[in-house]
């Protein structure tokens, strides 16, 4: 893969040279930014006879004041994913990064709406969604190559105009356009860790073209805590790439016309033989957007997303650490995601907004895999998969009838189909090899969900504003939790052709205060996830048992289930002062009351706490940021203790990570970096199976570098 990766690379950067070569000088340079002086965009697109393209989305809409939204600022010394993690409530489904996490495991969701690694959270992309068209988790390195503008994170489902799937939330990344620039950053570190980043603008005529690159290996970390390890425990490697061009340009008053492409490889070892894994993806998207608000303002976006990801299975594993077989081989796993979107937003007036739209979205895939190892040779397999779509429409209305008030209320309908489901096992060796075990053809489902929300946010002076918010959504099993078994360790879990969509609905309200150097809020919430998936213990090996096979006397045997839900109820606070125009600091801090209701007796799970899920999450920062380039920062972010299983037998203990980043100028356009990750080296579980064997998430981690900026 990496030779294609490379080879598309090539093409990329072939195209982005040539339309530069080729491209007329604008009549006026412009910077990204210069349009701050001004009031409003509308002001900078007319103050001067060159136009602005800035590659945004619709504004944010009126009725979003209602809902419990956090930005956050773009840090190019740290990944994503663990920029987000400092978010109270936020839960990626294990504490370890994508340097040495299972990618399987990697999904998001917001308020302990957890109960498998499938994400809860609706995580957009410049609108386009982002969960892995066949597993539902998210591939973070795939972020690394993008020059990314500003995070949105709305806590509360039912995302109207967004799609299904935002159970807990929504997590919106949009992508930004450097200008006439060129960046390049490198760095070196701890186990041989190394990370390169690129992004390149160019003004195009009256457009912008930009591409940016990335690159980062290392040697790892050894996963398993220092006194469970045995001869079979290494170091995780990890090798991880990306690149991305983007084009935008103006095609009329108001309309812009913005197109990306991007890929990125991903290889990870899990910390012993027999654990590799990748990972690798081509996204594609157009969108038309036009923001005059004098004619009809109105996006539309069609998407593709290519996906492959294979990884291996060690398993068989004593005691004492000493031995490894391979036990099971995900050699091919193709998906496909395709989807379109349409947003209207007609003018009624200076005090109302009217959003109405549609959207649809498919997936496709299927595993191709090999088990049942017997000296190292496979002797079976298997290949299961199906289709996905969802049809919605939608409309929202948010109306301002006095100064201080804002009201907020829409909903849609979802039109859903599962289709061509099936799983094969067959033999792979003499006497019959193909002979079939099982040939299964699942029965096609359709459905229709019914989900809205609405709020309001009511200002009592012009510092404090009272919000509340209401809302239902829902989401459709993965491909992956309907026709895919999986192992981890000794033990198995089977998938459920039967699994049904869940539904969530919650309240929001919240208090907030908010002038020129303060902000602070306080919210206060109820969720409920219904029909919630989870993977339900079952039984324990040794033994055979349906959908996996055999299971050692080490292993428990599990399967996906619909539970009767996961109610949550807590609070959020979020703070932030601005000393003064280069010095911030900032605290965050969530409780999280999660617990599973089941009528099931023979489950024994009632009342017990969703996997992972922790009670408390707690953040905070200081920060230095001046005029010449210079920026300092230190932030602590505390995880809870958890559980493992959905018994709550195996616990994670609770952990605090400190971490720090430098960026300072040497030069007008050079400049020294570095970041510690972990600087205590916090032990931070991030999972102990059902032998009590922990795994770790990244130790202390050190990397500096240097950057150019021109």
């Amino acid at each position: 893969m990496m030779r294609k990766f490379l080879l598309l690379s090539s093409t990329i950067f072939s195209f982005a040279i040539s339309s530069g070569a080729s491209a007329q000088a604008p009549t006026k340079n412009i910077d990204a930014n210069s349009c701050e002086i001004f009031e409003n965009e509308d002001s900078c697109l007319h103050a001067t006879k060159a136009i602005v393209v800035r590659g945004k989305a619709l504004n944010d809409p009126i009725g979003d004041e209602a809902f419990n939204i956090t930005s956050i600022e773009p840090n190019s010394q740290f990944r994503l994913e663990n920029i987000l993690r400092k978010t109270p409530s936020l839960q990626q489904f294990r504490a370890s990064d994508a340097r040495s996490a299972n990618p399987t495991s990697q999904g998001v969701t917001l308020r302990g709406l957890s109960a498998n690694a499938a994400s809860r959270a609706l995580v957009l992309l410049d609108g386009v969604p982002q969960s892995d068209p066949f597993g539902g988790w998210v591939a973070w390195p795939g972020y690394d190559a993008l020059p990314i503008a500003k995070t949105r994170i709305k806590r509360g489902g039912g995302s109207g105009a967004d799609g299904q799937g935002a159970l807990a939330g929504t997590i919106e990344l949009f992508s930004d356009a450097i200008g006439n620039a060129l960046n390049v950053s490198a760095a070196y570190g701890s186990r041989n860790a190394f990370e390169s980043k690129l992004s390149v603008g160019r003004e195009v005529g009256q457009g912008q073209v930009t591409l940016s690159a990335s690159y980062a290996r290392g040697d790892g970390f050894i996963p398993i805590i220092e006194d469970q390890r045995g001869s079979i425990d290494r170091q995780a490697a990890y090798e991880q790439a990306g690149v991305a061009l983007r084009f935008v340009a103006p095609l009329s008053k108001g309309t812009e016309l913005q197109a990306n492409i991007r890929a990125f490889t991903d290889d990870r070892e899990r910390g012993f033989a027999f654990s590799e894994n990748h990972n690798d993806g081509v996204d594609a998207s157009i969108k038309l957007v036009n923001r005059d608000s004098d004619s009809l303002e109105f996006s539309a976006l069609a998407y593709v997303q290519i996906r492959n990801f294979d990884a291996s299975f060690g398993g068989g594993i004593p005691a004492n650490r000493n031995s490894v077989n391979q036990v099971f081989e995900q050699f091919n796993v193709p998906s496909i995601g395709l989807g379109a979107r349409i947003e209207l937003r007609p003018n009624i007036g200076d005090i109302a907004e009217l959003r109405i739209g549609g959207d649809w979205r498919r997936t496709v895939g299927e595993t191709n895999e090999r088990f049942f190892f017997r000296a190292g040779a496979p002797l079976r397999g298997r290949n299961a998969g199906g289709e996905s779509d969802t049809y919605g429409i939608f409309s929202e209305i948010s109306v301002n009838p006095i100064e201080k008030l804002v009201l907020t209320g829409g909903a849609r309908v979802d039109f859903w189909t599962i289709s061509d489901g099936f799983r094969r096992e067959f033999e792979l060796i003499n006497p019959f090899p193909g002979a079939p075990r099982l040939d299964a053809d699942f029965d096609n489902r359709s459905g229709t969900e019914f989900t809205g929300r609405g709020g309001f946010v009511y200002h009592i002076n012009d510092k404090f504003s009272l919000k509340g918010a209401a809302y239902l959504g829902w989401r459709l099993p993965t491909l992956n939790e309907l026709f895919r078994p999986f192992r981890v360790g000794p033990d198995a879990t089977a998938a459920n052709e039967f699994l049904e969509p869940e539904q969530s609905e919650g309240l929001d309200f919240g208090l907030n205060f908010d002038d020129d150097r303060h902000q602070i809020g306080i919210t206060l919430f109820y969720n409920r996830l219904e029909n919630a998936i989870a993977n339900i213990t079952l039984d324990s090996g040794p033994g055979l048992f349906p959908g996996v096979g055999f299971v050692s006397g080490a292993g428990l045997f599990a399967q996906r289930q619909n539970i009767d839900s996961v109610e949550s109820q807590g609070i959020e606070f979020d703070a932030k002062f601005y000393l003064n125009d280069i010095l911030s600091l900032g605290a965050s801090y969530s409780y999280i009351d999660a617990h599973v209701n089941s009528s099931d007796d023979a489950l024994a799970i009632d009342g017990l706490r969703p996997e992972q899920v922790a009670n408390h999450y707690a953040s905070g920062f200081i920060s230095y940021d001046d005029d010449s380039g210079n920026a300092l920062s230190l932030s602590a972010t505390y995880l809870g203790a958890r559980f493992e299983d959905d018994n709550n037998i195996l616990s994670l203990s609770d952990s605090l990570k400190v971490d720090a980043s430098a960026v300072l100028s040497i030069t007008q356009n050079i400049a020294f970096n570095a970041r510690i990750e972990n600087i205590f080296d916090a032990q931070i579980e991030a999972a102990i199976s059902s032998t009590g064997i922990i795994e770790r998430a990244q130790p202390k981690t050190i990397l500096v570098g240097l950057q150019l900026r021109l």
